[in-house]
């Protein structure tokens, strides 16, 4: 096939299979793979050899880059412990003990080319994982740290396939093997560092949100190939530089920049990785024939391809549990046996244990063999633990991410926020100031605070907020206006950027308008109560108690006297008051706080149990 028909068909067949994949709920990453190895048997369709420099050069740098700019800083240091402990501590601990496995069972292969596909098969593909994790509902903390070690695991485990092909040639020293360490990390952090720097200094100058894009396409080889040049560990530079400038972007870029730059690499990230598992299965039939060449019995191959998966898989449950232990007889703190079994079982290998392979030099002792049993480590652990994770995450229980309070935390978050707008609003504007701007924007932060809380309550087939409302009237209006203008195109009297400029405006809105609406639907079914570890602390919230006896159950009080609508309850944890929300037409929860003073409310919608301190604006 012609090599742009090749690209075609990889594109092609990587959307259809994600998307039946996604439809049944199947692993995209297993489902590619299996794909793959199908299509590698088809004669002459796909031959595409997959090589060290197309996926070390070619496609690590981008798909680590588009990791590291999505990772949080902080999650990345408060987890760096764990992230130590699997990415170097678990990574060395493998190749040790594959690599005596393989001396072992390998006919003709001394330690130095088993401690070589130990470090092959070492480092997982947190991409399979992380999809699962986040299918299956598993504990953010877990998925932090998974993501954390696939973004340094790799440069730990081709250093040491570095010191173990060196020594395949030739007899290397402590001293050596410290030093290429000790380059390779440091030197791949700061010339990282560096290449964040100077990126940096460039963006601040960029306005254009096309030219900030194709900088941040650039990025990751301006911090990989310097780092390669000398010696250094392009995978630690790239991961630095991804993690500065990801956390750096808010105040480097414009938020349309931000927005580009976020669309545009979710793109690049999504058919990267499924071509590179699609890759994979497509490399079987050339293996099992470069195997077939040798003079070795299948009975002996299948033997030595089951025992290096089965060493590689228990490698990694022993140091999950090895070293937690430890730390317990320490005193030291850490996970707990749950998690352990989770991560324990979270390695499923990808693209770099294949690529690494091809690495090993043509002189390496039963070459073909290695290549055959790293390919088939990365399809066992993708087909063994990548069908079994989620039965196993389901079976311990471990809590999911509750979508009601990530909405409950993000409603307090857009109060503080929209507070602290309205405080600086007070502080810039001055008496040359339009009375009636300065009300349009206090009654735009108002009311995009107290949507958001809007949507924690009632469905809407119950009652109708005035958010709610809201979307469905905007909704139809813009479709009127989209329309307005298609109709002024079909007439050709307007210049068709500005009509491109019109139309964009109206998507974008109505793009914002069905988040708040995805939204909603994520918390019908959860109950809001805030969690212990994230709610505020202050001393009204700890002196108010959880319930109260209200005065009138049946509604707002106010509202009830005077006969108008209310939209949410909430209820005085002092004197037992029933108001009603900010979005109401009374307001008569806030009002009842400036009047009484009384600190502390709680939420008596159905199924909600947050509390809010008035005076220190908590979330309690």
């Amino acid at each position: 096939m012609h090599p742009a028909l090749d690209i075609l068909a990889l594109v092609a067949i990587v959307g259809f299979v994600a998307a039946i994949a996604g439809r049944f709920g199947w692993s995209e990453p297993l489902a590619l793979v299996v794909v793959g190895v199908g299509l590698s048997f088809v004669p002459h369709f796909l031959e595409i050899r997959l090589t060290p420099d197309i996926v070390l050069i070619g496609l690590l740098p981008p798909l680590l880059y588009a990791a590291a700019i999505r990772t949080s800083l902080v999650d990345f240091r408060a987890n760096r412990r764990a992230i130590a402990l699997l990415s170097v501590g678990l990574v060395a601990f493998s190749t040790l003990a594959v690599g005596l496995v393989s001396w072992w069972v390998v006919p003709g292969a001394g330690i130095a080319a088993g401690l070589a596909l130990g470090a092959v098969v070492a480092p997982p593909d947190a991409v399979a994982a992380t999809t699962i994790a986040r299918r299956v509902g598993m504990p953010r903390r877990i998925v932090a740290v998974l993501e954390g070690e696939s973004l340094v695991n790799d440069g730990t485990a081709l250093v040491a396939l570095n010191t173990a092909i060196a020594a395949i040639s030739a007899s290397v020293t402590p001293l050596s093997v410290g030093w290429d360490i000790v380059r390779s990390a440091g030197g791949g952090v700061l010339v990282g560092l560096v290449a964040a720097f100077v990126l940096a200094k460039i963006r601040r100058m960029i306005v254009d949100s096309v030219l900030d894009t194709t900088l941040s396409f650039a990025a990751p080889y301006v911090a990989f190939l310097p780092a390669e040049e000398i010696h250094a560990s392009g995978v630690l530079a790239v991961v630095v530089t991804g993690l500065v400038l990801g956390h750096k972007a808010p105040v480097l870029q414009s938020a349309t920049s931000r927005i580009a730059e976020n669309i545009n690499w979710r793109t690049v990230q999504f058919v990267l990785e499924n071509v590179v598992f699609l890759l994979i299965g497509l490399q079987l039939r050339r293996l099992v024939s470069s195997v077939g060449d040798t003079q070795l019995s299948w009975v002996r191959v299948v033997w030595v391809c089951a025992a290096v998966l089965v060493a590689t898989i228990l490698a990694r449950i022993v140091w999950m549990f090895l070293v937690p232990g430890t730390m317990r007889l320490l005193h030291l703190p850490t996970w707990g046996w749950a998690t352990s079994t989770v991560i324990s079982w979270a390695g499923m290998r990808g693209v770099v244990t294949l690529a690494a392979a091809f690495l090993l030099p043509d002189s390496t002792p039963a070459r073909a063999l290695l290549a055959l049993a790293a390919f088939v480590v990365v399809a066992g652990t993708l087909l063994i633990q990548g069908l079994t994770l989620p039965w196993l995450v389901r079976r311990l229980r471990l809590p999911a991410p509750d979508a009601a309070e990530d909405a409950l935390q993000a409603a307090g978050l857009v109060t503080s926020a929209a507070q602290a707008g309205l405080a600086a609003l007070d502080e810039v504007r001055d008496d040359d100031d339009p009375p009636e701007v300065i009300e349009a924007l206090r009654h735009r932060a108002t009311v995009r605070s107290n949507g958001v809380w809007e949507q924690l309550g009632r469905p809407q087939a119950e009652l109708e907020p005035p958010s709610v409302a809201y979307r469905r009237l905007r909704v139809q209006m813009l479709s009127a206006e989209r329309s307005s203008i298609l109709e002024a195109r079909d007439r050709g009297i307007y210049d068709d950027e500005v009509l491109r400029q019109s139309l964009q405006a109206i998507d974008l809105e109505e793009s914002l308008l069905d988040r708040v609406e995805d939204a909603a639907n994520t918390v019908a079914e959860h109950d809001l109560i805030t969690s212990e570890t994230r709610a505020g602390q202050c001393d009204h919230l700890r002196d108010a108690p959880k319930v109260m006896r209200a005065t009138t159950p049946e509604g707002c009080e106010e509202c009830l006297r005077d006969g108008t609508r209310w939209v949410h309850l909430r209820l005085c944890l002092t004197c037992g008051h029933v108001g009603c929300c900010d979005s109401s037409v009374g307001r008569h929860a806030e009002a009842h706080f400036h009047e009484t003073q009384h600190p502390v409310m709680r939420s008596i919608e159905p199924g909600e149990a947050w509390r809010w301190c008035y005076v220190d604006d908590l979330l309690g």
